[in-house]
């Protein structure tokens, strides 16, 4: 089979992909499957063979993400029930005060995406946002923008959050070095797509909170919600589990003052279905059981917490069959073999084919996922080490980021929520989005000349 008739392939894989998402609307679950079973047709493979790597994608896959994506949706409910989210909101706002409020939304986002997803950590803390609105009659956006900056950062950059850890599985790149890397991007990306441009959009676009809204003042229920230091130990505890592993492993097998038994044990209680259990049964005891939930209702919370990490968890599981037909088609060894005779880095390409995925069918995670299934067959040829694939992982992650507009839902909950119409939204919610994307890569491409 002809290298041009391969590469022809790839190309009509992706536009059958977006011809099912964005025309016939088939969700996503589905469009993967099927594109999958199309790869596989049209370069030749035997009908026995499509199947077993249909069965050896979503196995492989869904092995890790559907431990860690339906644990940490259990652990954020936990955290949006109890009053958490609202807790370090407060706590934020009372240290840096109201003329500082954006810088302490930021903040607050950029932690609570952590366990939480961006659309619900939005909606919980909306009130808030309208009560500082109100009260500084100043635009929504000066603290709307800041707060989305943060919990859109974290989101894209930051595991164990749904998009980087089916990255990361897909890749096989270590969680430990993207939080370590995605931490370090996302500090000043957020400064920059949060307090800076909130505080420029916001002298261009006037939003007054909705007439409907009646102020609720934080302060005057302060007893019903966890201590801001409970909440912020108990989110940091999985991701520092996770970061000592990653240490420790590489201080091991390069004999650097570590015993085995000392590695074993982090190896255990580091890796991320174990960090995540023990915060998660944590967060069951402290912000559910002291905090008056009864047994059945904190099973009723974790059902519901699984409803909508299914569906992650299949749209995961479809990308990673889709990078399996890739692999076993032979598209991905052409793939690779034309990469290493290209002058692109691998950090460029990647962060390209997220771009063109998200701005033509607008899902942030479905792009990071078929971005990762192309280049999953491209980066042994590399031999990147660890922390070179978890820069990858994050280039994903920024390119995922760019230009949400009318095909993202998250372009019109942000709308209908600050009382913004399309162009409103375009010059502000795009934007910030955009700018997240950008600097993300930026701050990737200058990581990589040091790694």
């Amino acid at each position: 089979m002809s290298e041009t008739y391969l590469v022809i392939s790839v190309v009509a894989a992706i536009l059958v992909l977006l011809f099912l998402v964005l025309k016939l609307k088939i969700h996503a679950f589905l469009s993967l499957l099927l594109t999958s079973i199309v790869v596989g047709l049209v370069t030749g493979m035997e009908f026995t063979s499509i199947i077993d790597s249909i069965e050896e994608g979503m196995a492989s896959t869904l092995g890790f993400v559907a431990t860690v994506v339906g644990l940490g949706a259990i652990f954020g409910q936990l955290l949006e029930a109890s009053g958490g989210a609202e807790s370090i909101a407060h706590y934020m706002l009372k240290k840096f005060g109201w003329e500082k409020a954006s810088w302490a939304l930021v903040i607050t986002g950029f932690i609570i995406a952590i366990p939480v997803f961006l659309d619900v950590g939005f909606v919980i803390l909306i009130p808030i946002i309208y009560a500082l609105g109100r009260e500084t009659k100043r635009s929504l956006l000066l603290y709307g923008i800041p707060l989305l900056a943060g919990l859109a950062v974290t989101h894209a950059f930051i595991p164990p959050t749904p998009g980087p850890v089916a990255v990361a599985q897909i890749l096989d790149a270590q969680l430990g070095w993207i939080i370590i890397f995605g931490i370090i991007v996302g500090i000043p990306t957020a400064i920059i797509a949060g307090p800076v441009f909130g505080k420029y959009i916001s002298k261009r676009i006037k939003l007054s909170p909705p007439d409907y809204f009646t102020a609720e003042k934080g302060e005057d229920k302060p007893e019903i919600y966890p201590s801001f230091r409970t909440v912020v130990l108990i989110i940091a505890l999985p991701l520092v589990l996770i970061i000592i592993h990653s240490v420790t492993e590489i201080l091991y097998k390069n004999d650097i003052m570590i015993s085995e038994n000392v590695y074993q044990v982090f190896a255990l209680i580091g890796h991320p279905f174990t960090a995540l259990t023990i915060a998660t049964l944590l967060a069951l005891y402290v912000l559910g059981y002291k905090k008056g939930f009864s047994k059945a209702k904190l099973s009723q919370l974790s059902g519901k917490a699984l409803g909508p990490a299914g569906l992650i968890i299949l749209v995961t599981g479809a990308g990673g069959v889709f990078k399996q037909v890739l692999i076993d088609s032979g598209v991905g060894e052409m793939v690779a073999e034309n990469m290493q005779n290209s002058s692109m880095p691998p950090i460029v390409l990647a962060y390209l084919l997220a771009v063109i995925v998200r701005i033509t069918q607008g899902s942030n995670t479905v792009s990071m996922i078929t971005a990762a299934g192309i280049m999953a067959p491209v980066l042994p040829v590399f031999d990147l080490s660890q922390m070179q694939t978890a820069l990858v992982v994050l280039s994903i992650a920024s390119g995922a980021t760019i230009l949400s507009h009318v095909n993202d839902s998250g372009f019109w909950l942000v709308g209908k929520y600050l009382g913004m119409d399309e162009k409103q939204t375009l010059k502000s919610w795009t934007i910030m989005e955009t700018i997240i994307s950008i600097t993300g890569f930026i701050m990737v491409l200058l990581l990589s000349l040091f790694i």
